[in-house]
């Protein structure tokens, strides 16, 4: 579930609309639609608040963790955070998957030459 659905769903349960949420973090409701339709990503500050008005981690917004109240611990969270997806014993030991389907080592592979490649360009 992304972080939209995640807001989403919380507010839902709340029984808030959107208009009423948006006031409560001092937002304007468009913003609050672009961030519940991943079309926009909140910034740091409106995470916190809406962590903290439905009294749920900023792990759990993010996605690192399904559980409402769960937080990383901060060892795995260093460990995800710095992720070096060229270093082959990440590849071979963690399943990297791009919708739902676990990427071959192949793909993982012409996915990070992509990666080189477009930065390349856009540094030039």
């Amino acid at each position: 579930m992304k972080y939209g659905e995640r807001i989403a769903s919380l507010r839902e349960k709340q029984f808030l609309t959107q208009e009423e949420l948006s006031k409560k973090l001092g937002i304007t409701r468009a913003s609050l639609s672009h961030y519940e339709n991943n079309r926009r990503e909140p910034d740091y500050d409106t995470i916190v608040k809406i962590a903290n008005l439905f009294n749920v981690s900023i792990d759990y917004l993010v996605g690192r963790t399904n559980d409402p109240q769960g937080v990383l611990d901060e060892e795995v969270r260093d460990f995800v955070d710095s992720l070096e997806l060229s270093d082959g014993s990440i590849l071979d030991k963690f399943a990297l998957t791009i919708d739902g389907k676990k990427l071959t080592p192949e793909e993982a592979k012409r996915f990070i030459a992509f990666v080189r490649a477009e930065r390349m360009i856009n540094n030039e």
